[in-house]
């Protein structure tokens, strides 16, 4: 049976270029044999607009989820933290279909909860209201409509912004949220089972709620030298009866 492939947080940007070269081996040894990709969130470091497609580097990445879109029958993909401005022309022009955060999904007949993960963080307040505010789409309507250069300038200083509050912020208040986490789950009352990114904390955590066993699997990032990611064999290999 062909996979189904699940990656997240890669952060592309040109000034790592270890992690491009990892995903553009990916995209072209690995996820060809696969039925279906799903791209869970922070696939960028940042994205201004899909006016800046024409920006060489963020044409190259099209340019590769292109060619691997006629490859495979379907790529998904779920916005991050960094890169929830990837619209329709984006999708169109990469060959991706966006899918809403949270989103139900069937994999290999189990009923799967799929998001980018950082709507379970609840402990940090500070970072649920900056999401708030620029999920909402008037914010975004005005932040669209500035010039180019501006929306990258903004971009850029969100990002030094972001990676300096991380050192001030406690490891436990950037991590989920236990009532988070089991308030998904009442959500999609048919599933055992969650996909996330987001924390960067690989692993498969056991639950309970109301009774009903539950897994939590966290994909891992792209830094440490590996294409993170979950298998749908593999899936299924670490999977009890329920």
């Amino acid at each position: 049976m062909q996979p189904i492939l699940f990656i997240s947080d890669l952060h592309l940007n040109a000034d790592e270029p270890e992690t491009v070269e990892r995903f553009r081996h990916f995209c072209r040894n690995i996820a060809p044999q696969a039925q279906a990709l799903y791209i869970l969130g922070d696939f960028f470091e940042y994205w201004a607009g899909d006016d800046d497609m024409a920006e060489p580097f963020n044409r190259s990445v099209v340019d590769e989820l292109r060619q691997l879109s006629d490859q495979i029958l379907h790529i998904y993909l779920l916005h991050g933290n960094r890169d929830f401005l990837l619209g329709a022309d984006f999708a169109t022009a990469a060959g991706v279909t966006l899918l809403p955060d949270p989103c139900l999904i069937d994999l290999c007949g189990r009923p799967t909860i799929v998001t980018h993960g950082d709507t379970l963080c609840t402990d940090d307040v500070a970072y649920q209201q900056f999401r708030a505010m620029v999920r909402n789409p008037q914010w975004q309507a005005q932040f669209l409509a500035q010039p180019l250069p501006v929306r990258k300038a903004i971009a850029e200083d969100l990002r030094r912004k972001s990676e300096a509050s991380k050192q001030e912020k406690s490891a436990a208040i950037m991590d989920v949220n236990a009532d988070a986490v089991s308030a998904l789950f009442r959500q999609f009352p048919s599933a055992h089972d969650m996909i996330h990114g987001h924390t960067h904390r690989p692993a498969c955590h056991q639950l309970q709620v109301d009774g009903r066993e539950c897994r939590r699997w966290v994909l891992q990032d792209w830094y440490d030298g590996l294409s993170g990611g979950l298998q749908c064999n593999q899936f299924k290999r670490y999977l009890r009866p329920l």
